[in-house]
């Protein structure tokens, strides 16, 4: 067995391997591997191994050495042996087999383009655009589609027909004749432990003391925007190195500066903490080069705030960040959990009772105030999870043919995001809503963008970023936690918030979430430079043929009319979206 670390990096530093897959016959075909992450190469007797990012051994620490994985990946189960945060492409010498796997919630992408057999693989899309070019091909309009419904693109699709991205959580076998097979291999199975409230409560503060532990190296410094999840991190770090170093954005715009409460933390750990004021200029300055940054159209408007901060902490000379991202998708901590709770009660309802409750509120009655509150509320309750979390959706706002242009419209499956959305929810081995509704967001909110956004803007300042609470003895522990523990009533990170009293200070578990949010809408009513930039980003987005002009423009007469905040939303996904496109040369 052979194990070396790649070192093969041109100036743009791309990394690249080559394998001729021969079979029995002696046909070879070539598979191309390219990346932006280092590659590790193990070559073993019945595998080859390329490795992305960082594996271990479940429940060990990480290593330099690992050499045990090929053996584990030729076994049956072998997934549960897996930790940390990689990709693997593994050649499969018995089987005749490529397999592409990802980690649990898919933070190294793969990307993956089948061309005149030859087979193309990379963790970054700008890395196969030659290969996809060469066939002139046009964007797809379903993926453009998704961007305006997600804000992004998940995979499996992406904008460039015959490239897919394998999902989080899976592996993808590929045959010698072409056969594709894709397995779901992260679903846990909820088995509900019956300890104490207060030993599962022990156990969540020593599972999370030992991730972040794993997590910590000589030039570590921490995210703190000074909510539960970032303060956690920083307390624990600073338990290991005290004087830990942190790092927070702040904003000179009413409603979402919360530097008092990173401060706060900072003051209980003793951390060397940083704040760094995020300046309207500092939009204009980087807004075109982060649009074009990521692989695909990408519209979390807090992307730019984590770049600036992840740069900052460069400038200091740290190259590793510690994030806090994930704690309110595995302990319940999201306002639209206990929402949907609520509205899955009318689910217990007896029939009968609720057709004379229906027949009551369609009547008149229904437009008197009161009764106008309760017909609202059977409306969203009759609509299924997990269709009923889209209701404030741009797209759910208003009627399709007034937002698209026809020919756009007349190519694309508008119903596929929400039937996506639908399988993976249904992949969750366990019935309750809260439940599946956590291990939706495992599959989107943090796979496609939270951990994209993080991942993505970290790397272009140059920094590395890890995500201790996310690592999967965490994830897995909170499986065992029993729901109504976790989310009692309408009592957010309840049983989270509980594990931790008397660690984290009484300010930080009783905020309220908030995060990195960029004031966007508010800066372009104040900055001209800003306004202009979106002014002839939105010109030139009219001429594409995908959204209608009248509804651009609609939609920033509505935003000068007052809502700044939702309609500064819609704006900055348009923006981007013609921006990154434009970065392509498209």
């Amino acid at each position: 067995m052979t194990q070396l670390q790649s070192n093969m990096q041109s100036p743009e530093h791309v990394n690249q391997h080559v394998w001729q897959w021969e079979d029995r016959g002696g046909e070879s075909t070539t598979v191309t591997v390219k990346t932006e992450h280092a590659l590790t190469l193990i070559d073993a007797e019945d595998v080859q191994v390329c490795v992305l990012g960082r594996v271990r051994q479940y429940g060990q620490d990480y290593a330099a050495d690992i050499s045990w994985l090929p053996s584990a990946v030729v076994e049956n189960e072998y997934y549960c042996r897996l930790a940390g945060f990689f990709a693997l492409i593994v050649l499969d010498k018995r089987q005749g087999k490529l397999r592409l796997v990802s980690d649990h919630v898919g933070s190294v992408p793969l990307y993956w383009l089948e061309q005149e057999g030859e087979y193309w693989i990379t963790d970054s899309l700008k890395l196969l655009e030659p290969q996809w070019q060469e066939g002139n091909h046009p964007l797809d309009k379903q993926a453009l589609f998704n961007y305006a419904f997600f804000h992004c693109i998940p995979s499996p699709r992406t904008l460039f027909p015959g490239v897919s991205r394998l999902n989080p959580g899976a592996e993808l076998r590929i045959g010698r004749d072409g056969g594709v097979e894709e397995l779901n291999l992260y679903s846990p199975s909820y088995q509900y432990s019956r300890a104490s409230q207060a030993e599962l409560r022990a156990q969540c503060k020593q599972v999370i003391d030992e991730a972040v532990r794993r997590n910590i190296v000589p030039n570590s410094a921490a995210f703190l925007s000074g909510g539960l999840d970032s303060s956690t991190v920083a307390g624990m770090f600073a338990k290991y190195q005290p004087g830990a170093p942190t790092f927070s954005i702040g904003f000179d715009a009413k409603g979402y500066d919360e530097t008092h409460y990173a401060q706060i933390t900072a003051r209980q750990f003793s951390t060397k903490h940083h704040v760094h004021y995020l300046q309207p200029q500092e939009i204009v300055d980087n807004f075109v080069d982060v649009a074009g940054y990521f692989d695909q159209p990408f519209g979390n408007s807090s992307a730019l705030a984590a770049f600036v901060c992840a740069k900052v902490a460069k400038e200091h000379g740290f190259g590793v960040m510690l994030a806090g991202d994930g704690g309110d998708e595995i302990f319940g901590g999201n306002e639209r959990y206990a929402k949907q709770k609520v509205f899955e009660l009318y689910g217990n309802v007896p029939s009968p009772l609720k057709s004379v409750l229906e027949v009551l509120l369609h009547s008149p009655l229904g437009k008197l105030p009161g009764f106008k509150k309760a017909l609202s509320y059977v409306q969203q309750a009759n609509v299924p999870l997990p269709d009923r979390m889209d209701t404030y959706n741009f797209l759910n706002r208003f009627a399709l043919d007034s937002i698209f242009t026809p020919e756009f419209l007349a190519d694309v499956d508008v119903s596929q995001p929400l039937n996506a959305k639908r399988k993976r929810f249904g992949q969750c081995q366990d019935d309750h809503p809260v439940e599946r509704m956590m291990y939706l967001d495992w599959k989107y909110t943090l796979a496609d963008n939270d951990l994209v956004k993080v991942s993505r803007m970290c790397q272009k300042a140059g920094v590395e970023v890890r995500f201790p609470l996310f690592e999967k003895e965490v994830v897995d522990f909170s499986c065992t936690v029993p729901v109504d523990v976790k989310l009692p009533g309408d009592k957010l990170r309840d049983f989270y918030k509980e594990s931790f009293r008397g660690f984290l200070a009484d300010e930080t578990l009783e905020k309220s979430k908030h995060g990195f949010g960029l004031p966007f809408g508010v800066w372009m009513k104040e900055q001209p430079t800003l306004r202009a930039l979106t002014n002839e980003a939105l010109c030139k987005l009219k001429d594409r043929n995908i959204f209608l002009p009248a509804f651009i423009e609609q939609a920033l007469q509505v935003y000068d009319s007052g809502h700044a905040n939702y309609y500064g939303e819609l704006i900055w996904i348009l923006v981007v979206l013609e921006l990154w496109l434009e970065s392509r040369g498209l």
